[in-house]
């Protein structure tokens, strides 16, 4: 048995053994806590070399392919013109070539029209979308084989193919089409102002009835007008032409567009009322293609055999005298069209146009010739029982009136009568303008000289608003007598300033003055009116 100091050596080196593999133990751990810390820190490291890697290979591609396009040579643009097996008919700078198609490109993209790329080998590789300009034909007709007959802006005319996209059967003779004159290929319509933004085509509802003080005019356009409508086997059977228009003229607000209206609604005709002015293009031959596309419409309205009425207000914006220099340019074509479309409304019995005026000497004479507007019917200011007639159209018994023990009716006509002798009386007061005369001589002229149906109805519509707003301020209900004069006083004085003083002349052929020449205009209204 070993001695105790023995044991307590070996005991000393087994401690001391222990103590060592503890200090190794740790240190290892250590080393492998710092590999560990040192394998993240180079897994971190290795992910930002990839990224970078990847951004460059990124990069590299990019420019490899940009280094590509910079090399590839252009491509060509062509248009369809036929589709075969696995080859296409391009036409593509003025020449027609067969060409093979690319595989990747699908024979239902491959349409009659549709615009293509052509690699350098002119292979088909891509469709490009629609054609987004070009020249533009007007259409003539379409062929029995679906061709189109079309002419070029200069009257040639040209035979083209329809595209595939194209509705041949919705197209109308003089539509606008897009085409390609190289390629004699028609892409598609051409959307164009259209007609119908410049046109009234439901009947009016005024009738004979609502107009007042025209009875000879109305007669007068009544028998140019509806009689050849409703008579045609007795006009026929004597020989008569129906007359292919009618000039309505005289001085503004006498009732001209009314009876236009009228004759329309009397008639159960199709009323296609024209702007004038808004007809006007700055683009050359546009308003021309507008007027033949009116009249291709009324043609059209008259073939079923109802009555067509085309009606031009304002004419004299549109068909002025050719080399007056009144105007531009623009009439000596803008006539000659208006002037050809009525010469060939003779075959068509059911189509007649009405133009309406106040400067009827500005409007070209050969427009006014007998065999185009046959019939000419002047509309002049009412006279005393004309205004009284119109007057009694607007100031009704159905009007509240405030007529106190009076009858309605007797009041009525009292009303009437108060506003008719107001306006017309030759008094110092109703003394409206001194014109003088290129000879010297002076005249007055008083309001009476100026009275037109639409001054009438606004004296009627100023009363009835007067009576409106002493009612909402607690007055009595009805148009009162005294309703009226302030009426007729408010309107005369706010036409005083109206009369054209820079240009005498034209101010009185506006206002329908015949005669001698006026050189200077001066009012004498003043505020008296006001004041009665």
């Amino acid at each position: 048995m070993p001695e105790p100091a023995e044991l307590a050596r070996q005991l000393a080196a087994a401690n001391e053994l222990l103590a060592a593999r503890g200090r190794a133990l740790d240190l290892a751990e250590r080393r492998l806590a710092d590999a560990r810390t040192d394998a993240r820190g180079l897994a971190r490291t290795n992910e930002k070399l990839n990224a970078t890697l990847g951004t460059a290979r990124d990069s590299l591609v990019a420019l490899r392919a940009e280094l590509d396009a910079l090399a590839t040579p252009p491509s060509s643009f062509g248009l369809v013109l036929a589709v075969g097996e696995g080859t296409a008919d391009i036409a593509t700078g003025g020449r027609q070539l067969r060409c093979a198609v690319s595989p990747e490109v699908a024979a239902e993209e491959l349409l009659i029209g549709a615009r293509v790329l052509l690699n350098e080998a002119m292979l088909v590789v891509a469709t490009a979308g629609d054609t987004p300009s070009g020249e533009t034909v007007r259409l003539v007709e379409v062929l029995p084989d679906g061709r189109l007959l079309a002419s070029g802006a200069s009257g040639e005319e040209l035979v083209l193919l329809a595209a595939d996209t194209l509705d041949v059967a919705s197209l109308r003779l003089g539509a606008t089409l897009l085409a390609d004159r190289r390629a004699l290929l028609a892409l598609g319509p051409v959307p164009r102002s259209e007609v119908a933004d410049l046109t009234l085509e439901e009947v009016p509802d005024v009738t004979y009835a609502d107009i007042g003080g025209l009875g000879a005019q109305i007669e007068q356009i009544r028998d140019a007008v509806e009689l050849p409508f409703l008579n045609r086997e007795l006009f026929t059977e004597f020989g008569l032409r129906p007359p292919k228009g009618v000039l309505l003229y005289g001085p503004p607000g006498c009732g001209k567009t009314m009876i236009a209206k009228a004759v329309a609604n009397s008639a159960g005709s199709h009323f296609l009322n024209i702007k004038g002015p808004e007809l006007l293009d700055k683009y050359v031959g546009e308003t021309e293609r507008q007027i033949r596309a009116i009249f291709t419409r009324a043609k059209e309205h008259a073939s079923s055999g109802r009555p067509v009425i085309v009606f031009f207000d304002e004419m004299d914006a549109l068909f002025r005298t050719r080399g007056s220099g009144v105007s531009s340019d623009v009439e000596a074509t803008i006539v000659p069209q208006l002037l050809s479309e009525i010469d060939g409304v003779e075959g068509l019995a059911n189509v007649i146009v009405i133009g309406a005026t106040n400067r009827e000497d500005l409007i070209d004479p050969a427009i006014l010739r007998p065999g185009r507007l046959d019939v000419k019917i002047k509309l002049d200011r009412p006279d005393q029982a004309g205004a009284a007639e119109i007057l009694a159209r607007y100031l009704t018994t159905r009007t509240p009136l405030n007529n106190g023990d009076v009858a309605p009716a007797d009041f009525q006509a009292q009303l009437v009568e108060a506003i008719v002798g107001r306006l017309y009386a030759r008094t110092p007061e109703n003394e409206f303008i001194e014109v003088t005369y290129a000879s010297g001589a002076k005249e007055v002229l008083h309001v009476a000289d100026f009275v037109s149906g639409a001054m009438l109805v606004g004296v009627v519509d100023r009363a009835k608003k007067a009576a409106i707003k002493e009612l909402i301020g607690g007055g009595p209900r009805g148009v009162r007598l005294e309703h009226v004069l302030s009426a007729c006083a408010a309107e005369i004085g706010e036409n005083e300033e109206l009369p054209n003083t820079t240009n005498p002349d034209d101010w009185a052929r506006v206002s329908g003055r015949k005669g001698e020449r006026i050189v200077f205009l001066r009012t004498l209204f003043g505020s008296r009116a006001l004041a009665t």
